[in-house]
Order: C-alpha cells, then sequence, then structure tokens
C-alpha cells in the first residue's frame, strides 16, 4: 500500500480538481492548451536548470520514479537478521558471520556486517556511519529541494503565461466582447496550470522523497546500531529492544501485560 500512495493521491487530486471543472460544464479542450502547458513546463524546468547543477537537474526523473516507486525497507526483518546474527556470534564467534555475509542483499548492511567480522574498532564503525547518514542526508536534502524549486517557479510561470495570453488578447482584440471574454477566461489557464503542477505534483514529491529518505536514515541507524551491538557481544534480547526503540512506537511490537 505504500508504494501506492504517491499515485492515488495524484489521480485522486486529478479527478477532485477536474472533475469539478468538467461537473461546472468545463470541457476538456478549455484546459488542455499547448501554449499553456509550453510555458509552464518549458519555463519551470528551465528556471530548474538555471538554479541547480545541470548533473543535478538530469536526475529529476529519476527522483520522480523514486517517489512514485520508492524502495521498502523492511525493519523487522533486518532487526530479526541481526538478532539472528548475534546469537550465532555469541555461540560460534564472530568470524561465524562470513557464510552469511553473501546473503545480505542491502550494500549497506553487507559492508557494515564485514566491518564488525574484520575486526574494525568501533569507534571507527560508528564514525563511519554517522558520516555516510550525515552526507546522505545531505544529498537527499538537495533532492528534496529541487522540487521546492520547482513548486516555487510552477506558479510564476503560470502567472507569466496568463499575462502573455492576455496582452495577445488585448492586442487583437475587436468590436465582439464575447470573444474578447473567451480569450480572457482562455489567458488564465495557464496560471491554472502553474498552481496545480507546483501544488499537486512538485511539492508533494518534494515531500514525498523527505518521508523516504527519513525511512532510509532509520535503517541505516538500526544497522551501524545493530553491527555495534554484534561486536560487543550484547545479549540477542536485549539488542532487539534496543533497536525497536529506534522505530516510531506504531511499528515496536506490543508488550503483553499481564495483571
Amino acid at each position: 500500500m505504500r508504494k501506492l500512495g504517491t499515485p492515488l493521491g495524484l489521480i485522486f487530486g486529478i479527478v477532485c480538481i477536474f472533475g469539478a471543472f468538467f461537473l461546472e460544464g468545463g470541457t476538456i479542450d478549455k484546459i488542455i492548451l499547448g501554449p499553456a502547458l509550453i510555458i509552464v513546463l518549458g519555463g519551470t524546468f528551465a528556471a530548474t536548470m538555471i538554479g541547480v547543477a545541470l548533473n543535478d537537474f538530469f536526475k529529476v526523473f529519476t527522483l520522480i520514479k523514486i517517489a512514485f516507486f520508492p524502495k521498502k525497507f523492511d525493519f523487522k526483518n533486518t532487526i530479526d537478521r541481526i538478532v539472528d546474527f548475534s546469537a550465532m556470534a555469541r555461540k560460534e564467534g564472530i568470524l561465524s558471520l562470513e557464510r552469511e555475509v553473501g546473503k545480505i542483499d542491502n550494500p549497506f548492511f553487507q559492508k557494515f556486517i564485514k566491518y564488525a567480522i574484520d575486526g574494525t574498532d568501533p569507534e571507527t564503525i560508528k564514525n563511519i556511519g554517522e558520516t555516510e547518514i550525515h552526507y546522505i542526508s545531505q544529498r537527499h536534502e538537495k533532492y528534496s529541494d529541487i522540487f521546492k524549486k520547482m513548486g516555487g517557479y510552477s506558479p510564476t510561470m503560470g502567472i507569466i503565461g496568463t499575462v502573455m495570453g492576455l496582452i495577445t488578447t488585448l492586442a487583437n482584440a475587436g468590436n465582439e466582447p464575447e470573444v474578447l471574454v473567451r480569450h480572457i477566461a482562455t489567458a488564465f489557464i495557464a496560471t491554472l496550470w502553474g498552481i496545480f503542477m507546483a501544488n499537486i505534483v512538485w511539492l508533494p514529491i518534494a515531500d514525498k522523497l523527505k518521508s523516504v529518505h527519513a525511512e532510509e536514515e532509520i535503517f541505516m541507524e538500526i544497522v551501524v546500531e545493530g553491527t555495534l551491538s554484534i561486536q560487543a557481544g550484547e545479549i540477542p534480547s536485549l539488542i532487539k529492544a534496543k533497536l525497536y526503540t529506534i522505530l516510531p512506537s506504531s511499528q515496536q511490537p506490543v508488550e503483553k501485560r499481564y495483571i
């Protein structure tokens, strides 16, 4: 269900906003205007290219894909594996984990278990983990900011499109008031698309990327803390309890209480 949130939200927004327009008697040919879309989308992309590094701009479409189809982090499975590794390390020694490393499909998780097997100093492991989390947070914040910028540019481009449409309309105004009114209404379509793209597409994608990053950061914290706990030879049950405290309370197991 988590992966469906973004596409379902987009579809729901389109249905509600444009559905109301159609209920009021509007028709699709009145809102799908090529010049308005070119000004809004082209202008937004152009402003973004000016404001950010070109390499970052070309990641926009990859980031949109990530927002719509985010990577899933199975926190429970990760904690269970760490607990199993800790039990194995206490029973057979930490080198026994070498046969399990190849079964770990996440590169970050695999890398830190290798650090523990190699006997890397715990302080070094902690520093490496904190550094990676810090810099990945900076990168994700930068990518989220790209869509925030696009959310700011888009309405302005819509206003530019409207002003251009009004200039053209008034410059060619004749003696037919009905034609003039119709052309003025058409000019405002650019503003509609600018506001729509900002508030239904660009800004929500920025928020979704932040949400995806928050989950990845939690995953990384679990892996780093779990690795240090394995290396310290802590009791598996205590490791499990400690790692679950990293998760939001809604995702923590409910303990049975007996009266």
